[in-house]
């Protein structure tokens, strides 16, 4: 083998390895990388030095030179990780931590008041034996009034009241419009479904009401229907009482007073002694001790017919309360507004 060579290659071997160790930084390594491996580097000049050599020589020389070239590789990666793991050490003394801390907590979603109340409602009600029901927010005129018994000179299918689209529905005879109640969805669940029948229709319901501190152009409802043989008057006042009392209290007093509603009789208008007041008077209740919750009443025959069931042989009752007004008087909210807004320091209030 070339002795001239053969000593080049032992001091390369000897400077190399102790630049490798020496190097104090990242950027001090990569310097003696390409000092010793860089397309001009001494060991790369070295093996270009082959093609001058006995093909003896070569075979010598070569396997020797590529294998100084494999250990100078495996130490300038061994030293480039000693490098970096002292660095992130080095960074993380820097900022002064104390790993032991606990970490910090995010912030926890909630859910929004209607939410929380609807879903309380709701587990009340199906405690009682009542299944979720829901139906779409676009509505036909038969769904939404004709089909509840709805003259048609109502004062409920006018503009003013209730917010229609542009265009028809499919079989081009019904308006189309933004459901005013939930009342459609158990009018849909009644022709296709059999009784006994005993649901809920929660969801969210649209009316051409001007904005202010007690009113919204969108708001929630629930509706209760229960269908079957035999059901009485007894039954509704019994149910509502006893959803009342669990939702707002057991002292809690409700009471029932002759109304009107077209998809009822009879009907009445559930009023629920005043939380505030206790009864007493107060401006929220207007000084009459009661609070006027929910509409319920017996569903009317016509209603049970057009949906397919015989008023002959079977009675049910229905009942509308709104979602909003439950959270205002649950939470003391005084303005409805404040539950559309999405303000958080408002939101925040609720855990």
């Amino acid at each position: 083998m070339n002795a001239e060579l053969e000593r080049q290659l032992q001091g390369l071997s000897d400077s190399a390895l102790e630049s490798v160790s020496k190097a104090a930084t990242l950027e001090d390594l990569e310097s003696v990388r390409v000092d010793l491996l860089g397309r001009k580097g001494r060991l790369t000049e070295l093996l270009k030095g082959l093609k001058d050599l006995s093909i003896e020589d070569k075979r010598l020389f070569g396997s020797k030179a590529n294998g100084l070239k494999t250990t100078l590789g495996e130490a300038l990666e061994r030293r480039r990780k000693e490098l970096e793991a002292a660095a992130a050490g080095a960074a993380i003394a820097a900022m002064r931590l104390d790993l032991s801390l606990p970490g910090r907590v995010a912030p926890r979603g909630r859910l929004h008041p209607i939410t929380r109340t609807m879903l309380e409602m709701a587990d009340v009600l199906a405690s009682l034996g009542f299944s979720w029901a829901e139906g779409p927010h676009i509505e036909s005129d038969h769904y939404n009034f004709e089909s509840l018994n709805f003259p048609p000179d109502h004062p409920a299918r006018d503009c003013q009241d209730t917010f229609f689209l542009d265009g028809l529905a499919p079989d081009i005879r019904t308006p189309r419009l933004l459901r005013t109640h939930t009342s459609p969805v158990q009018v849909r669940y009644m022709e296709k479904h059999k009784p006994p029948i005993r649901i809920i229709a929660p969801g969210r319901v649209f009316r051409h009401d001007a904005v202010d501190a007690s009113h919204s152009a969108v708001f929630h409802q629930i509706e209760g229907l229960y269908v079957d043989r035999c059901v009485t008057m007894a039954d509704l006042k019994g149910t509502l009482d006893l959803f009342i009392r669990r939702l707002f209290g057991p002292k809690t007093r409700s009471r029932f007073r002759p109304s009107f509603f077209p998809f009822t009789e009879p009907s009445a208008e559930v009023d629920v002694e005043c939380l505030v007041c206790g009864g007493k008077g107060c401006p929220v209740c207007k000084q009459s001790g009661w609070l006027e919750m929910l509409g319920a009443g017996m569903v009317h025959p016509n209603v049970l017919r057009d949906s397919g069931i015989d008023p002959e042989t079977h009675s049910g009752y229905a009942w509308g309360m709104g979602v909003d007004r439950f959270a205002m008087l649950k939470f003391g909210i005084t303005d409805i507004r404040l539950l559309y807004e999405n303000d958080i320091r408002f939101l925040d209030q609720f855990e």
